[in-house]
């Protein structure tokens, strides 16, 4: 069931802080990456290069568990339990660069390498909590 978050844990993730995911290996065993977050409104934002390991955990089990800690204080967190409600590649090109600009100052994502292709993945938060 989808839960709204409150302001301070919304203002976390839409802040300059890094995310941690983790995502279930098709073995059982955990996976964490350290990743950049961002917010709709709704749901928890994450954009990926579509070959990743995260992604095609989260292709085959939707659900995942979201940290994000405030960079000047990280005793100040949020987790993000939920379940992964689309994957896509519109407007992930857009998005990584939105992220570029937010994380690195930067108008246009340097990471990109010839034929990668961008994801956003989808959040629905079912469960949040934190410090």
């Amino acid at each position: 069931m989808a839960i709204s978050l409150t302001e301070a844990q919304r203002t976390l993730i839409e802040g300059k802080n890094f995310a941690s995911v983790a995502t279930i290996n098709a073995d059982g065993s955990p996976q964490v990456t350290p990743i950049w977050a961002d917010f709709d409104g709704a749901h928890v934002l994450l954009n990926s290069e579509e070959k990743r390991r995260k992604v095609r955990n989260l292709k085959r089990d939707p659900r995942v568990s979201v940290s994000i800690f405030d960079q000047q204080n990280p005793y100040d967190y949020v987790e993000v339990r939920g379940r992964v409600v689309e994957i896509t590649r519109e407007g992930a090109a857009e998005h990584i660069d939105k992220m570029a600009k937010k994380y690195l100052g930067q108008d246009k994502y340097p990471g990109n390498r010839p034929g990668d292709v961008r994801v956003i993945i989808r959040i629905e938060p079912e469960h949040a909590h934190g410090m």
